[in-house]
């Protein structure tokens, strides 16, 4: 498995399709995004079995910026931030991009 991860907006969804040679539909068939929206009270460790489960999980990074002042805003980042790190651990490859530009950070791309 393959994750991407980066900042909203820095073309994660571009490079996979351009890495991997597919099309919408087989991105779609593929892969996952928006991994960071974790579900309250999620088994971190199942979910991200079951995303490794396809070729790529996709997730913007969260946590970046302004702390939120709502308690459930501020634990949805931190089990956003658990779950990328569980990801990555499972992942072969694991790809930062930052303003379109790839950083891989684990293994190698195919």
């Amino acid at each position: 498995m393959m994750f991407v991860t980066g900042p909203a907006f820095a073309g994660k969804r571009t490079f996979v399709r351009q890495a991997m040679g597919w099309d919408e539909e087989e991105l779609a068939r593929h892969a996952v995004w928006d991994a960071q929206n974790v579900p309250p009270h999620a088994d971190l460790a199942r979910l991200a079995d079951e995303l490794a489960t396809h070729d790529v999980v996709i997730a913007c990074e969260v946590g970046g910026g302004v702390v939120p002042l709502d308690a459930a805003q501020r634990a949805q980042r931190e089990d956003a931030g658990r779950l990328a790190c569980l990801l990555a651990e499972r992942a072969d490859c694991v790809v930062r991009i930052c303003c379109g530009l790839p950083q891989v950070l684990k293994g190698e791309l195919a």
